[in-house]
């Protein structure tokens, strides 16, 4: 994959990365991820935070899969449960066709993963203690 040298992860972007390698049951791989953090945290950091994307079927019957449908027809599932950090340029990440997910649909799916994390802190409090 070569690295666009002017391009920078921005939150709404979907780009390609490696992730691999990979633990157990971890995706594995070049594959798409949707941008949660701000172009400025990737700038500083060298990192992304975001969500990986898939297109297996399978993840239909998942309720943690959110099926997003791209411009070109495309359905895809984004992982809300499954958040990650990677080095985007040791990892040489590089833009995806489509781009940016929209506005609306970045923010209803950045509630539903504030939803998700409650409910962790809620199953956590309750067989804790």
């Amino acid at each position: 994959m070569a690295t666009n040298n002017s391009w920078t992860p921005d939150r709404q972007d979907v780009m390609w990365i490696d992730c691999s390698p990979q633990v157990g049951s971890e995706m594995k791989d070049v594959q798409p991820f949707l941008v949660l953090s701000e172009k400025s945290f990737s700038t500083g950091t060298g990192l992304v935070i975001g969500l990986p994307m898939t297109t297996v079927s399978y993840s239909d019957t998942n309720p943690f899969a959110a099926k997003f449908t791209g411009t070109s027809g495309v359905i895809s599932y984004i992982l809300t449960h499954q958040p990650k950090s990677y080095d985007w340029k040791k990892r040489d990440a590089k833009p995806h066709k489509m781009k940016q997910v929209p506005e609306d649909f970045f923010y209803w799916l950045a509630n539903r993963r504030i939803r998700l994390l409650r409910f962790a802190v809620s199953w956590h409090n309750r067989v804790s203690g």
